[in-house]
C-alpha cells in the first residue's frame, strides 16, 4: 500500500483558493484596457482617431495634446484634503492619529482620491503591521487589485492583488479568514505566507466614484463625451500644426515669365525653395514687351480653428462642471467674481458629494485598523469621523464673519472648537489653539492665586496695625505724664 502525504495549506493553495484565485485574475485582466484607456486620457498619451481626410499620410505620426481630462479630475481632487481623524463624541483621538501617522494616510489619500476619479474606483487594503507596530492600510490601484462584491451584504466575498517584485509574480488573496500570500513558480503557485485573522470579512474596501444602484463598481471622470471632445479638439490642433507646415509662408505666382528666370547666371534651375524666399525678382519682358505679373495667395488664418477650440473648451466646461477660463477659453467680456462663483458651484455640490462617499471608506478603513489592533471591533455607538477641510475655499474673512455672528448671538461659545473649524484652521492648529489656551488658563490661575495670597497677606497685617498703634500710643501717655 502507498501512504498520500496531505498537502499542508501553509505551503500549497487548496483547490477552492486555486478557482477564486483563477477567477479574480480573470476579472483583473477583463479591465485592464479599459483602465490604461482611461490613464492614457489622463496623461495625455491616447492616440487620437483621425478620420483620414484633412492630415496627409506623412503627418499621421504628428501628436499633439491637450490635458483638459487632467484639469478636470485634478480640479476636483485639489478640493478634498483628508485633515485628520477623531471620535465623534469628542474623546481622546491619539490612536485614531497613530494609526494615520504610521501609515501616512493624509499624504496617501490625496493618491487614492485622484486614483478614484481617474479610474471610477479604488481600493483599500488592512492588514497587520509588523511586530508591535501599528496595523497596516494600503491604498491600491484597479489596475493591481480586483474584488468579488455582495451587493446585498455590501461586502467583499473575496479579493485579489497582484504585483511583480524581483522578477516574480506575487498574488495576495483575501479571505474572510486569513489572507494569503503566494509566488508564481513552475509548479503553480506557493504560498509562503499565511495572515490568520479570523474577522469573518475581507479586510479589503473599495472606494467607488460615481456609483448607481446596478453599477457599484464605480465610474471615472472620464467620461465618453470627455473623451469624444478630447480627441475633437486634438483634430482641430492637429488641423492647425498642418496648416502651419503648408501654408505657414504665403504660395506666390508668377504669370508670364520665361523659363530663364528661374535659372543661375550658369543656365542651371534653381531650386523651388531659393526661388521663393528671394525678396526681389528681377524679370525680363517677354517678346511682346509685356512685364510677368507676380501675386501672392492670402496666407493661412487659424482663427476659425481657434474658434472651434473655444467651443469645445465651453462644451467641456460643463462635462467637468468647471469655470471655462480653467480650460483656457477667454471672451472679450471677463467673468465678475460672481459670475466665476456660481460656475464653481456645480464642482463644489460634485466634491461634498466625494466627501461623503469617500470619507465612510476612510472611516471603515480606520475601525478594521482598530479590529487588527485589538482583536476586536470597536462599539458600534462610537462613530469615527473624517475632518475635511472646506471643499467651497471662501475667503478667511467671510469666514471669520460668519463664526463671529454665530459666536455673538449665542450659537456657539467662543471657546468651541467648532469655531475653530469654521474658521478655517487646520487640526493641527486647533490643537495648538487648544494648548495656548490651557496655558493662558493657568497662568491666569496662578495669577489669581497669587492676588489671593497677596490679599491674604495684606488682611494679615493690617489686623495687628490695631495692636501696634495701641502699644505705642499707651507708651506715648505714660512718658507724658
Amino acid at each position: 500500500m502507498t501512504a498520500t502525504i496531505p498537502e499542508l495549506p501553509l505551503t500549497f493553495l487548496s483547490d477552492d483558493e486555486i478557482s477564486l484565485l483563477t477567477a479574480l485574475r480573470t476579472d483583473l485582466m477583463s479591465h485592464r484596457f479599459r483602465l490604461e484607456l482611461l490613464d492614457a486620457y489622463f496623461n495625455g498619451e491616447q492616440i487620437v482617431r483621425d478620420l483620414g481626410i484633412s492630415i496627409p499620410p506623412q503627418l499621421k505620426s504628428l501628436h499633439t495634446v491637450i490635458g483638459w481630462p487632467r484639469i478636470g479630475v485634478e480640479s476636483l481632487e485639489q478640493r478634498l484634503d483628508l485633515e485628520a481623524f477623531r471620535w465623534a463624541d469628542g474623546s481622546d483621538a491619539s490612536d485614531l492619529e497613530e494609526i494615520a501617522e504610521s501609515n501616512d494616510l493624509y499624504d496617501e489619500a490625496s493618491l487614492a482620491h485622484l486614483d478614484a476619479l481617474t479610474y471610477g474606483r479604488e481600493y483599500v487594503a488592512v492588514g497587520s503591521g509588523e511586530a508591535d507596530d501599528p496595523p497596516l492600510i494600503t491604498f491600491e490601484s484597479p489596475l493591481d487589485m480586483t474584488m468579488f462584491w455582495d451587493a446585498r451584504l455590501r461586502m467583499a466575498t473575496a479579493a485579489l492583488r497582484e504585483s511583480v517584485e524581483d522578477g516574480v509574480r506575487i498574488a495576495t488573496l483575501y479571505l474572510q479568514d486569513q489572507t494569503v500570500y503566494a509566488a508564481e513558480t513552475s509548479d503553480g503557485w506557493e504560498v509562503f505566507d499565511r495572515d490568520l485573522h479570523n474577522l469573518g470579512m475581507v479586510p479589503v474596501l473599495r472606494m467607488a466614484n460615481r456609483q448607481r444602484t446596478a453599477d457599484r463598481i464605480g465610474r471615472s471622470e472620464i467620461t465618453p463625451e470627455v473623451m469624444s471632445i478630447t480627441d475633437a479638439a486634438c483634430r482641430r490642433l492637429m488641423g492647425i500644426e498642418v496648416g502651419a507646415e503648408f501654408f505657414q509662408a504665403p504660395q506666390r505666382y508668377i504669370l508670364g515669365a520665361s523659363e530663364q528666370a528661374f535659372q543661375d547666371a550658369e543656365g542651371n534651375p534653381r531650386g523651388a525653395w531659393e526661388t521663393y524666399i528671394g525678396r526681389v525678382l528681377a524679370l525680363e519682358r517677354d517678346e511682346e514687351g509685356d512685364v510677368p505679373q507676380v501675386g501672392q495667395f492670402a496666407a493661412h488664418d487659424p482663427s476659425g480653428q481657434t474658434k472651434i477650440i473655444d467651443l469645445y473648451a465651453r462644451i467641456m466646461a460643463s462635462q467637468l462642471s468647471v469655470a471655462p477660463h480653467v480650460l483656457g477659453y477667454s471672451s472679450d467680456n471677463p467673468a465678475s467674481a460672481d459670475a466665476i462663483r456660481y460656475a464653481d458651484n456645480a464642482q463644489i455640490k460634485k466634491a461634498e458629494r466625494r466627501i461623503r462617499r469617500f470619507g465612510a471608506t476612510h472611516r471603515d478603513a480606520m475601525r478594521l485598523a482598530l479590529w487588527f489592533r485589538d482583536g476586536e471591533p470597536p462599539p458600534k455607538e462610537r462613530r469615527i469621523e473624517c475632518v475635511w477641510r472646506n471643499p467651497a475655499t471662501p475667503t478667511l474673512a467671510a469666514q471669520v464673519d460668519a463664526a463671529t455672528k454665530l459666536v455673538q448671538t449665542g450659537v456657539l461659545p467662543a471657546d468651541s472648537d467648532v469655531v475653530l473649524e469654521m474658521v478655517g484652521l487646520t487640526e493641527d492648529q486647533r490643537r495648538r489653539v487648544a494648548i495656548e489656551r490651557r496655558r493662558s488658563a493657568g497662568k491666569a490661575s496662578s495669577g489669581q492665586l497669587m492676588e489671593r495670597l497677596a490679599a491674604l497677606n495684606d488682611q494679615g497685617q493690617n489686623a495687628q496695625l490695631p495692636a501696634a498703634a495701641e502699644v505705642t500710643g499707651g507708651d506715648n501717655g505714660l512718658g507724658q505724664q
